[in-house]
């Protein structure tokens, strides 16, 4: 799926003005290692129909690293933040935008990895602000099994997600924007 440049900005500054009152945000996880759930009664089978709570699918794309799916278990509404937690999926947030804004997941893009996407400016990472929108971390929700990922209409720290939805992140680079599924 193709978006336009100025589609996709219009919707970064909409989910950073969602949240810009919070502050500036550090790694909502411990160093658990990336993908793992916090503890075995935390996670069950990422398949989405097997899921009895909430999935998380993270992407990291051109940056290299596994994909990873996990499952949460939960039988209320849970903070997006707190999923991420649970499952052991480290995010930090942005200085002007905190955890509204991610920035780096499980420390990628890392502070001193420059991140090149093909007819754009190559760049390191610093998260004082908005990544550059041709390289950044799209926030995406499944409301249901089967039903079409959407672009989160919230930030990370404001996200709330119930039972049976999935909550993505993916690393987009260029005019392309994949989805958590693609």
């Amino acid at each position: 799926m193709k978006m336009p440049v100025l589609a996709t900005l219009t919707l970064l500054g909409a989910l950073a003005l969602s949240g810009c009152a919070t502050g500036p945000s550090t790694a909502t996880s411990g160093t658990a290692t990336p993908g793992t759930a916090a503890t075995a009664a935390a996670t069950e089978s990422a398949s989405p129909e097997a899921c009895s709570g909430v999935r998380v699918v993270v992407d990291f794309g051109t940056l290299a690293a596994p994909k990873i799916t996990d499952c949460v278990a939960t039988a209320t509404t849970i903070a997006a933040s707190a999923v991420m937690k649970t499952a052991a999926i480290a995010t930090e947030g942005t200085v002007q935008y905190g955890d509204q804004v991610v920035c780096r997941v499980n420390g990628r893009p890392a502070a001193d990895e420059t991140v090149t996407v093909t007819g754009q400016a190559s760049f390191v990472e610093s998260c004082q602000s908005m990544a550059p929108a041709y390289a950044y971390w799209a926030l995406w929700i499944q409301t249901a099994p089967g039903a079409a990922w959407e672009y989160a209409q919230e930030g990370l720290g404001s996200l709330q997600v119930t039972p049976g939805q999935s909550l993505g992140l993916v690393f987009t680079t260029g005019a392309e924007t994949p989805t958590p599924g693609s």
